[in-house]
């Protein structure tokens, strides 16, 4: 609409917001309008594509193609398909959107008791958790913390729930299982995904305590996230944009800025004190780091190292 044109160049553009959550995306082409409303000023800001309705549904491959992020929004979903498909709506595009290596996010109704009640239900619970085992990369609150009676309690809940769920996560398995379904579906892999997929197997096999990216444009963050390592994944960027971008949609992230990208080595001394800062590490763990041997060089992935923590 008119009002949509004007609050993405009045508000948006204006204020450097970092994502837009597009609602009701029914096709590709709805994409295509927002970016081109934003023009060359906003080439940064990331699209999420909200996923509320039945033609989105049937047209979900080609948005995903399109977008940079997926919504699993199931309130309005639920009511444009039988409720007992959900789940299985859900499963397929969390599943599409972690094969393509683009941002999830599950969202509606999670925990929607807690609007009025300080403990959620159980199945509330338990459909957190599921959303987690299936493969999203973030959940959303929604009116709990928009304006129910115990948003603090709401986050706090919905949080310890994830950090139980991973528990139950084999992440060799879920390492193995993405491989080999990507090379199934898009055959060879670009260099920059080898690089990542690499980078996430040799952390593996030598116990790594700490990923780090070294990363301009968030890419090879994403790709590395994308074979969902165990061990967290430490972002280094000079672009401030990026790093808001990656930390907290892309999955297991934590972003630094960094003033620039040239000097590798004084940048990973930097990372591995950051990573002994946050708990991360301590004396002669392993670390392994990603990175382009043409530093300043956006889309340069192709470079992987091993350090140990002195």
């Amino acid at each position: 609409t008119e009002k949509d044109e004007d609050d993405l160049i009045n508000f948006g553009l204006v204020h450097g917001i970092d994502y837009i959550a597009a609602s009701f995306v029914r096709t590709g082409q709805d994409i295509d309008n927002i970016r081109k409303v934003l023009g060359p000023r906003g080439r940064g800001i990331k699209i999420i594509a909200k996923i509320e309705s039945h033609e989105g549904m049937e047209n979900f491959d080609e948005i995903l193609a399109k977008t940079d992020g997926i919504m699993v929004a199931r309130g309005d979903l639920g009511m444009e398909i039988p409720p007992e498909t959900v789940f299985l709506a859900q499963k397929m595009m969390i599943r599409k959107a972690n094969l393509a290596g683009k941002p999830v996010v599950t969202a509606t109704q999670m925990l929607e008791s807690m609007i009025t009640a300080p403990r959620p239900t159980r199945a509330e619970c338990t459909d957190v958790a599921n959303a987690v085992l299936d493969g999203t990369d973030a959940v959303m609150l929604s009116g709990e913390s928009a304006n129910g009676d115990y948003p603090t309690q709401a986050v706090e809940v919905m949080s310890a729930t994830c950090l139980q769920a991973e528990t139950a996560i084999h992440y060799n398995d879920v390492y193995q299982s993405l491989r080999n379904a990507v090379l199934e579906v898009n055959g060879p892999m670009e260099t920059a995904e080898a690089v990542a997929s690499s980078a996430v197997k040799t952390a593996i096999d030598i116990n790594a305590k700490m990923l780090v990216v070294l990363t301009e444009t968030g890419n090879t963050a994403r790709l590395v996230a994308k074979y969902r390592p165990e061990m967290p994944v430490l972002v280094l960027t000079a672009l401030e944009q990026t790093a808001r971008q990656t930390e907290g949609f892309v999955k297991g992230v934590v972003s630094r800025c960094v003033g620039s990208m040239i000097g590798t080595d004084s940048i990973l001394y930097r990372a591995t004190e950051t990573g002994k800062d946050l708990g991360w590490l301590k004396k002669g763990d392993a670390v392994v780091a990603v990175h382009g041997i043409q530093e300043a060089k956006s889309g340069s992935t192709n470079l992987l190292k091993v350090l140990y923590v002195e």
